[in-house]
């Protein structure tokens, strides 16, 4: 990289919590979060807000009439980005805005379309609130950012694209500061069934329903969550800075099935060795896996870590037996847990996986993410 990009805020807003230290205290419990709840017609396994992050939701819906017609992916963007806005202590307004979704506004489209179904008809906003630009557009509003307002849908690396543009308008010199993140509110029958059509969703009752990095698991164990998470970056050195992008990669894998990953997730070799192109693998003290709790996902990644580590591996994570796949917010959080590990110098492992690799410092994580098609991303934070 020309320049380091500092991150100077993270804020996130999902079933962890809202503030940091809430996140913290909860990835120091090894219980997860997920548990059943009704959705739709039936009850499925998910991580789902708290009750009084629940409630923020509504009393900033019920705040102003504008906000009432909004998608939860939307609130939850709203949220969290005025929070890390804050914590990063932008005064003016002279910031870009990226942020993706994998499905976007997929409650209200589903409500939407189920009333013409019945009717014929559909509600007059119907259109501007569920067009994907929606959520970069009213976190601009809301924020009052004068700088240019992004939107896209990278599945379930969305986030970490989102990061990938920031880097790289600042690079360029096009902006100053830019927020990037990721929101998603896929709890919804509609999604939710469609995941269970792939086969690729837990039934398990047992104490940890998404076994994510457990590679001797013989079933599919995804579930969904939901949130989102931004994170500030400015270019160059700064005294508040929490951590470094000092690494990118991204790469894509010859696509042979629309929801596939090749056996040794060849693209996540290439992200991979791309994002460590300034530093010695051995360097790198731990990785965030995307690893989202499928047998073949979880394997073929940790085939790649070989591939690219040998046989001294940094210690392996990941956050999705506590918190949920969130999709296009996924990557976003596992940045922010990285961050986490990082200032508290703890490494937070899988409960039911035994690290076999422990370092005492944590300076330099890489944090993966991939969608569906083999889109990976992998980003190296150095403190």
């Amino acid at each position: 990289m020309k320049t380091p990009v500092a991150i100077t805020s993270i804020a996130s807003f999902s079933a962890l919590g809202k503030t940091s230290a809430e996140v913290w205290n909860q990835y120091l419990n090894p219980e997860t979060l997920i548990a059943e709840k009704k959705i739709g017609n039936g009850n499925s396994l998910v991580a789902s807000l708290p009750e009084n992050l629940a409630k923020e939701v509504q009393a900033l819906r019920n705040s102003e009439a504008k906000y009432k017609s909004l998608d939860n992916s939307v609130i939850y963007a709203i949220i969290a980005s005025r929070e890390a806005v804050k914590n990063a202590g932008w005064n003016d307004s002279k910031f870009a805005v990226n942020i993706g979704s994998s499905r976007g506004a997929t409650d209200l489209f589903e409500k939407h379309h189920q009333e013409f179904l019945e009717t014929g008809k559909t509600p007059t906003l119907a259109s501007p609130t569920t067009t994907l630009g929606n959520i970069s557009t009213w976190v601009a509003h809301d924020l009052k950012s004068q700088g240019p307002e992004l939107s896209h849908s990278i599945t379930c690396s969305t986030a970490l694209h989102a990061l990938l543009n920031g880097i790289a308008w600042l690079q360029a010199g096009m902006a100053d500061k830019f927020l990037v993140g990721g929101s998603e509110a896929p709890l919804t029958p509609f999604t939710i069934a469609q995941m269970q059509a792939l086969k690729i969703y837990s039934k398990s009752n047992d104490e940890y329903p998404c076994r994510a990095l457990d590679l001797d698991k013989t079933k599919n164990t995804m579930v969904l969550g939901e949130g989102a998470a931004m994170a500030c970056l400015e270019l160059g050195k700064k005294e508040n800075a929490l951590a470094y992008v000092t690494g990118f990669g991204y790469a894509t894998d010859d696509l042979q099935h629309s929801i596939s990953i090749t056996d040794e997730a060849e693209c996540f070799q290439k992200s991979m060795k791309m994002a460590l192109q300034n530093i010695n693998p051995d360097d790198v003290d731990a990785i965030v896996m995307h690893a989202p709790g499928t047998i073949k996902g979880d394997k073929s990644e940790y085939k790649a870590i070989e591939k690219v580590f040998g046989e001294k591996l940094p210690m392996l994570t990941t956050n999705k037996w506590k918190v949920g796949h969130t999709f296009g917010a996924s990557g976003m959080l596992s940045l922010e847990m990285a961050i986490l590990m990082m200032q508290q110098q703890q490494f937070i492992g899988v409960p039911f996986v035994t690290e076999q690799n422990p370092r005492k410092n944590i300076k330099n994580v890489l944090i993966n993410a991939v969608g569906f098609g083999g889109n990976a991303v992998s980003i190296l934070l150095s403190r």
